[in-house]
């Protein structure tokens, strides 16, 4: 990408009163960083204004209520896996669209977009935009993807993603000019938009020039031939899947529009990440972001991210790090000059119990599917006393709902089922039929069976194995015995796919804090991720080749209701769709949540500068650091 040994080191317009509509008359006068300063002497580079667009995003800071940053300096994070690296795409949250710190949708990567009824979507590029080797960034990116990649039986035998089909039918997709791409579709897609500004977004452009060198419609037969022996893959279409990761962000070679680029090959304990010298924001100083020349990711044993941060050798971490590390953290702080910061957490519930609809037993299936049950063990959890235990009281006690940040929040839904009611969870067991116990005390199934509930955890957050000790004490009152079991991430999820799993734990809805444009299909069995419903969710996403179809009549009702979201043509209508699935939700307890809001520890070294004191921190949406914009941070020195 460059020549020297540096590259080794290495919508409609919404009115958003941060970011600046850059013209002719308005860009500032612009300044060469530091880092690249030699590589332009050198002629390897171009001078900053032939590297950003016509247009760039122009960001007024002062109108953010943030600082104006020097450019410079190495800043230091850590992950737990090497394929963790992707979180520098997360966090770098360069998208065609993004959220702003309202969660309101605005152009980003686009110069405009233009929406006709969520049916008709224009997307308009910034005049000059390039990737990060310096090749235009236009609708030949966008072609090549939809034409040869996602149409690409080879490339993709699913065919293009599912939130492109509407209706079982594809848009289409048209390339105006060399900035300008329509996506029209027969009936509304509300989806589209938001779907762009995910944490893991859906690519819907690729880098083609770099690619085409891989693909058997543009590239030299005998070269391309060569390049497939070379890396010991089967075909060109391999090849070219392996080197086609934007997301993943571990192959250094392909051109990137993130605001810092891979400069590391190969598997690494510490991996480099260097400014984009063709990154499309500036100041209003004329400053080009991101601000930090170089972010140093190092890879960490899990257990060892919150000792490394006491030792005061992050710059910026909030992964890896729980509630339980905030005391050790806070001890830290002067020593390892550092502050911790507490902030609010955007799952719609730190700790939930899944009850598996689909498990593979048939006695403990129907017991499973008895709400009565369900309601039960969610009334038997002393949620006061765990907040007390695991979180000082900072956290919320109550149901899986969305948070208060949320349009759609209804104290009556947060607080549904959710109060300590020993006596009436043990009148709903006994109305439900178990009403039998062994000589210990120990409920019986229909068949005789102890009511021994087994929950299977990742084992990765002591918080959820401190919280199922205390609901173990809780349930013994009704009966029921609750066994734990520990297991790895992976090897957990496969279980509860496959419908080994009783019940298990995790995380609520990552997205607590829906908005209008929010499509609510995570709240229907259309996924196996969500682990009460694994089987129902595989048959919606294989179209019925795989898993069960839901046979329960509020699970048929959530799908009937996100469908009508789909093709719902106004905002009243789509929120009429949300309340009612989220008061099915409540009254059915598909899970079982025990409390939200946990403060999630973030710490930020004392010359860091920008990273906001209060904030979410959100997977969905805001791609946790993202919605931030650590562009924007800085360092005082």
């Amino acid at each position: 990408m460059f020549k020297t040994t540096r590259n080794l080191f290495l919508a409609t317009s919404l009115a958003v009163t941060w970011m600046l509509p850059a013209t002719a008359g308005n860009i500032p006068d612009l300044q060469e960083s530091a880092f690249w300063k030699s590589e332009v002497e050198n002629g390897n580079l171009p001078p900053v204004q032939d590297r950003i667009p016509q247009e760039p995003l122009i960001v007024d800071l002062s109108a953010k209520g943030r600082e104006f940053g020097t450019p410079g300096g190495t800043l230091r994070t850590m992950v737990t896996r090497s394929k963790d690296i992707r979180q520098m795409v997360v966090y770098g949250y360069a998208r065609l669209v993004g959220f702003d710190e309202n969660y309101k949708i605005v152009p980003d990567l686009l110069e405009s977009y233009e929406n006709e009824g969520n049916r008709k979507f224009t997307l308009h590029l910034r005049d000059g935009h390039k990737w990060s080797d310096g090749t235009p960034f236009s609708s030949e990116d966008f072609r090549y993807w939809w034409e040869d990649v996602a149409n690409n039986e080879l490339l993709s035998p699913s065919g293009p993603p599912d939130f492109l089909i509407v209706e079982d039918k594809l848009p289409t997709v048209s390339f105006p000019d060399e900035t300008t791409i329509v996506y029209e579709w027969e009936d509304p897609n509300p989806d589209f938009l938001q779907s762009l500004a995910q944490a893991r977004p859906p690519f819907i452009y690729r880098p083609a020039e770099f690619l085409k060198q891989y693909h058997e419609k543009f590239a030299d037969p005998d070269k391309l031939a060569f390049e497939v022996d070379d890396a010991r893959v089967k075909s060109w279409a391999a090849l070219h899947n392996k080197l086609d990761n934007l997301y993943k962000f571990d192959n250094h070679q392909l051109p990137t529009l993130q605001p810092w680029l891979n400069a590391s090959s190969g598997k690494k304990i510490r991996h480099n990440f260097v400014r984009n010298p063709y990154y499309h924001r500036v100041d209003t100083n004329g400053v080009q972001l991101p601000y930090i020349d170089v972010v140093e990711m190092e890879i960490v044993a899990p257990g060892l991210v919150a000792a490394k941060t006491n030792a005061g050798e992050s710059d910026l971490q909030g992964r890896g790090l729980a509630f339980r590390d905030a005391s050790i953290l806070k001890k830290g702080e002067e020593q390892g000059n550092y502050k911790t910061l507490l902030w609010k957490t955007g799952v719609a519930s730190q700790i939930a119990i899944y009850p598996n609809l689909n498990f593979a037993d048939d006695g403990w299936r129907e017991v499973l599917r008895d709400v009565r049950v369900r309601r039960a063990l969610s009334l038997a959890i002393d949620r006061k006393t765990i907040n007390q235990a695991l979180y000082f009281k900072l956290a919320h006690p109550g149901a899986m709902s969305v948070l208060p940040a949320s349009p759609f929040y209804d104290e009556e839904n947060a607080q549904a089922w959710a109060q300590y009611d020993i006596d009436q969870a043990n009148a709903l067991l006994d109305e439900a039929g178990l009403d039998q116990r062994d000589g210990n005390g120990i409920r019986l199934l229909p068949d005789g069976r102890p009511m021994e509930l087994v929950i299977e955890t990742a084992g990765e957050r002591q918080e959820v194995e401190n919280a199922l000790q205390i609901v173990t004490d809780n349930w013994r009152d009704i009966g029921v015995k609750l066994v734990m079991r520990p297991l790895d991430r992976d090897i957990l999820r496969n279980r509860v796919f496959s419908g080994n799993t009783m019940a298990s734990v995790w995380f609520g809805w990552d997205d607590g804090i829906p908005q209008a444009h929010t499509s609510p299909a995570y709240l229907a069995p259309t996924d196996q991720v969500f682990l009460a419903w694994p089987k129902w969710g595989q048959y919606y996403q294989t179209g019925g080749e795989a898993g069960e179809p839901p046979d329960m009549p509020d699970a048929e009702r959530l799908m009937a209701l996100a469908h009508d979201w789909e093709v719902a043509t106004t905002d009243e209508e789509r929120e009429a769709v949300w309340s009612e699935m989220l008061k099915i939700h409540a009254n059915q307890l598909y899970a079982i949540g025990i409390l939200n809001g946990a403060p999630q520890p973030i710490v930020v070294s004392n010359r860091l500068r920008n990273v906001p004191e209060k904030a979410m921190w959100a997977w969905e949406p805001g791609a946790h650091f993202g919605i931030h914009r650590p562009d924007e941070f800085f360092f005082a020195d």
